[in-house]
């Protein structure tokens, strides 16, 4: 749990370095693996709510969805919330859910290693960001192949 001590009418900063664990980002049902998760902010008590504002920098390793090689990206997420004063209890905000929440809500569909990744070759499998095969990649939709015989006479 990362609780934060509140400091009415005035600022609080606050720096953590923690494990994906300590979020539960990491399970085995999920293919991102988190790690070097450094979080930076501050809440500042404005008189009616509490803003928590920050950063949240980290590694994850994952498998691409097109080429079906292993990654690693940095990533670096920003979050900007209100909290109530019914969400804080005696001056400590409990921010576990937020940074899980921001980190999460902040991944891609898609895993890819680079955003113009060529992915595999649909007849022999290769990997088209190592070089191009020879296969015949014209695939022709079943429904249309009557036309290419029409062209043909």
């Amino acid at each position: 749990m990362f609780k934060v001590q509140i400091i009415r009418s005035g600022s609080a900063p606050f720096h953590f370095k923690v494990s994906a664990e300590d979020l539960n980002l990491n399970d085995e049902s999920s293919e991102n693996n988190f790690s070097d998760i450094i979080i930076d902010g501050e809440i500042v008590d404005d008189g009616k709510l509490f803003n928590v504002k920050g950063t949240i920098k980290c590694r994850k390793s994952f498998i691409c969805d097109r080429c079906l090689e292993p990654s690693i990206e940095e990533q670096l997420h920003e979050f900007n919330e209100e909290l109530t004063f019914s969400e804080v209890e005696d001056n400590i905000a409990d921010l576990t859910e937020l940074l899980r929440d921001t980190v999460i809500a902040s991944q891609p569909i898609q895993n890819l290693c680079k955003s113009n990744c060529k992915g595999l070759c649909p007849i022999c499998g290769a990997n088209l960001n190592k070089g191009d095969c020879k296969c015949d990649q014209l695939i022709v939709d079943p429904r249309l192949e009557v036309l290419k015989n029409f062209l043909n006479k």
